[in-house]
């Protein structure tokens, strides 16, 4: 029953960091190694709906942060013009019906962070022309836009090019997503956002209390923009117990969420980082620290997108219904993007 209900459900992914892994590659090898090494993984896990967060390491910021951007985002075009039968670059949400009704994974570009406008809020303007339909503007530190969790004991507020780049995203259509934002900018974004909010990849505070989880405040409040709650799986979000670092613990996190806004506002972000990071990372040189989280963790069963049938199966088990899986694993997304993407205010 499970392995047939996802088939027929429509799976949003809204976060998976691929993108990092395809753009080390020679630009000639992009739409192939994508081909080979991504595309698989996807179609097995029976992935719909594909967002592609850009993200900038470290080392490119901050005076290569808008050119490895812009690198990315060409990588992103370079994947879907090279595999025209089996993806397609989205706009809208229209695109993505359209796409999904030719057997396409829709794919949709998004910026973590955005170190590559910084403060010249005018090249979200860029961004946009270029396919940019989701953004954040912190990653675990400060940006010029506003602070990451991981300074969550700042008490920072957005700054005030913060606000205009909330006001800016708004107008054009890009969705603000407010993973990575710290508690205090979480709260102003609430207070200030006249569009559905985001959060492409975070966990419930109140299972795992990690500052890059969310409050039950805070899920109320994005819920009530009518925005959408995605699930992070990295197993340090999940539990601080490794033995409930399991596909039951996300599950959790998910039955939580429901428990705190119904079934319309729950999403899944995975993140899965250990393909990725384990792709990109010399053998001689020691993994990326992400601030005290172990990035490899695997998380039994679920460790890419192939694997996500395994969720279904568990959502299955805990006594979910039809209608609500389809919910959680992508519908509540697409009904999202449908309403909100790409269309200007």
């Amino acid at each position: 029953m499970s392995a047939e209900l996802h088939t027929r459900a429509v799976v949003a992914d809204t976060h998976n960091d691929l993108l990092m892994a395809v753009v080390e590659r020679p630009p000639g090898r992009w739409a192939s190694f994508f081909r080979e090494q991504w595309l698989p993984q996807l179609r097995e896990g029976g992935v719909d709906i594909q967002v592609l967060p850009v993200f900038v390491d470290e080392q490119f910021r901050p005076e290569g942060a808008l050119r490895r951007t812009l690198r990315m985002v060409e990588c992103a075009h370079a994947i879907a013009e090279g595999n025209p039968d089996a993806v397609r670059l989205c706009l809208t949400g229209d695109d993505i019906d359209a796409a999904l009704a030719e057997g396409l994974i829709a794919l949709v570009l998004a910026l973590e962070s955005a170190p590559g406008v910084d403060a010249d809020l005018e090249l979200f303007r860029t961004l946009y022309r270029l396919g940019v339909r989701v953004a954040s503007i912190a990653h675990w530190g400060r940006s010029a836009l506003g602070d990451g969790s991981g300074e969550d004991a700042t008490g920072s507020r957005l700054t005030h090019a913060g606000v205009e780049a909330l006001r800016e995203m708004e107008r054009l259509g890009i969705l603000f997503d407010i993973s990575h934002l710290g508690a205090v900018g979480v709260a102003h974004v609430l207070e200030q956002a006249t569009r559905p909010l985001i959060a492409t990849h975070s966990g419930a505070r109140a299972l795992c209390d990690h500052h890059r989880n969310l409050t039950d405040e805070q899920i109320r409040g994005v819920a009530a923009t009518g925005g959408v709650v995605c699930v992070n799986f990295v197993p340090d979000f999940l539990s601080a117990d490794r033995s409930k670092q399991t596909i039951d613990g996300l599950v959790d996190h998910i039955e939580h969420i429901i428990s705190l806004v119904g079934i319309d506002h729950v999403g899944i972000g995975p993140d899965f980082l250990q393909e990725v990071l384990a792709d990109i990372t010399p053998p001689c040189c020691e993994g990326v620290d992400y601030t005290g989280v172990d990035a490899s963790a695997e998380l039994p069963g679920l460790n890419g997108p192939a694997e996500l049938p395994a969720l279904t199966e568990v959502l299955v088990r805990r006594g979910l219904g039809e209608k609500e899986i389809m919910a959680i694993l992508g519908g509540n997304v697409q009904r999202l993007f449908r309403a909100e993407l790409g269309l200007a205010r």
